[in-house]
C-alpha cells in the first residue's frame, strides 16, 4: 500500500545540479517526515537528507550540506532534493524514504556525475 517513486535522476558533470521528485502514496503524506537516502556501488545505503512533516526542519549529512536541498509540497504528497555543485562522489542511487515507513521503499533513481 506505501508506494514511493522516485525521479528526476540522470546523468550530469560535476558542478551540475538536479531536481529530484518522490512522489508518494498510501500513507497520511503530511504527517510523515520524510528522508532522502543514497547508495552507492560497495557503500551501505547512506543518510543525505531529511524533513519534518511540515517542512519547518531540515538536516543534511555533512557531504552534502551547502550543495543539496530537501524541501516538500504536502498538497502534491511530494518531497523534493535539489542538488547543486555535484560530484563524482554523489553518485548513487537516490531513494526516498517515510520515516514510519522505513521497511518500504521505491525503486530509486539512479544520479551519475562523471565527465
Amino acid at each position: 500500500q506505501v508506494q514511493l517513486v522516485e525521479s528526476g535522476g540522470g546523468k550530469v558533470q560535476p558542478g551540475g545540479s538536479l531536481r529530484l521528485s518522490c512522489a508518494a502514496s498510501g500513507f497520511t503524506f503530511g504527517s510523515t517526515a520524510m528522508r532522502w537516502y543514497r547508495q552507492a556501488p560497495g557503500k551501505e545505503r547512506e543518510l543525505v537528507a531529511a524533513i519534518t512533516s511540515a517542512g519547518s526542519n531540515t538536516n543534511y549529512a555533512d557531504s552534502v550540506k551547502g550543495r543539496f536541498t530537501i524541501s516538500r509540497d504536502n498538497a502534491k504528497n511530494t518531497v523534493y532534493l535539489q542538488m547543486n555543485s555535484l560530484k563524482p562522489e554523489d553518485t548513487a542511487v537516490y531513494y526516498c524514504n517515510a520515516r514510519r515507513y522505513f521497511e518500504f521503499w521505491g525503486q530509486g533513481t539512479q544520479v551519475t556525475v562523471s565527465s
